[in-house]
């Protein structure tokens, strides 16, 4: 696996509504997250991702399982590119 760039991670989506429910559960749970344009390197077919601290990724993919929040991937950035995670 390539060197982590930064200590961020982020979360793609295929509709708006799924974003936005997302945003709410996780500032619900007191995650610290940025709403921000999806990158073009990552094909999905909502415009926003949610970017968040890689030291919640545990806490993210729980509110993701147990509220059924449809999503396209979780994604770290690497020098070149961004990298799909297991959800």
């Amino acid at each position: 696996m390539d060197e982590w760039i930064d200590d961020w991670m982020l979360i793609a989506f295929d509709s708006t509504q799924q974003a936005l429910r997302a945003e709410m559960l996780l500032e619900f749970a007191e995650i610290e997250i940025d709403l921000f344009p999806t990158p073009k390197e990552i094909t999905a077919g909502c415009a926003l991702c949610i970017q968040f601290p890689k030291e919640d990724l545990p806490r993210v993919q729980k509110i993701i399982r147990d509220e059924f929040v449809e999503i396209r991937g979780l994604y770290f950035k690497t020098e070149d590119s961004y990298d799909n995670i297991p959800m």
